[in-house]
């Protein structure tokens, strides 16, 4: 089982950027549909991958079409849309025999309608307000994918880890470390 997040024409390095980073992480593919709104070497992109930039395993597509050629029989492909009625959280996404594909549209205008008609039983939605018009791009690739990851119960990631200086544990806390003044309740 591997997750993808794929990217229609993505316009925003720092987005991108964000999702790269995101999918190191998450051990996620980054798939990204042509053609893009900047370079893979933009400042801003590098900025937000960070030093991860070598770690993420970015596909690149010359377009849909070409995308939806490279699908392998066992995928399983969803289109996330504010358009759809279905919440992502309505899914199962633990059959360990297929690969999941989450698709997220250009930051302007989405994803193309005739492909979400193509599509129809496969948009889903994430809930939000009528008070925004849409949830940053980067903020639901994650939103989706830990669904998903959770789902799964996270598999090759960890859990918990030990740190040199673990704020939570061993003598990192000992008292007196930190002389505050709290109010008393």
């Amino acid at each position: 089982m591997t997750n993808h997040i794929v990217l229609f024409e993505p316009e925003i390095p720092d987005n991108t950027g964000n999702i790269a980073r995101t999918c190191v992480g998450t051990n996620t593919v980054l798939d990204l549909i042509e053609p893009l709104g900047f370079h893979l070497d933009d400042k801003h992109l590098k900025r937000a991958v960070l030093d991860y930039g070598g770690e993420v395993e970015i596909r690149r597509h010359d377009d849909l079409r070409a995308f939806l050629a490279t699908l392998p029989d066992n995928a399983e492909m969803y289109l996330i849309s504010k358009f759809s009625s279905k919440a992502y959280t309505d899914v199962d996404y633990t059959d360990e025999s297929k690969d999941y594909y989450f698709v997220f549209g250009r930051e302007t205008t989405g994803l193309p309608e005739t492909f979400m008609r193509q599509y129809a039983d496969r948009n889903l939605r994430i809930p939000m307000s009528d008070k925004i018009r849409a949830f940053n791009l980067s903020n639901s690739a994650a939103i989706v994918i830990f669904e998903a990851l959770r789902q799964q119960g996270f598999p090759h990631m960890e859990k918990s880890h030990h740190y040199e200086n673990d704020k939570l544990k061993d003598d990192y806390n000992r008292p007196g470390r930190y002389q505050r003044n709290l109010p008393k309740h």
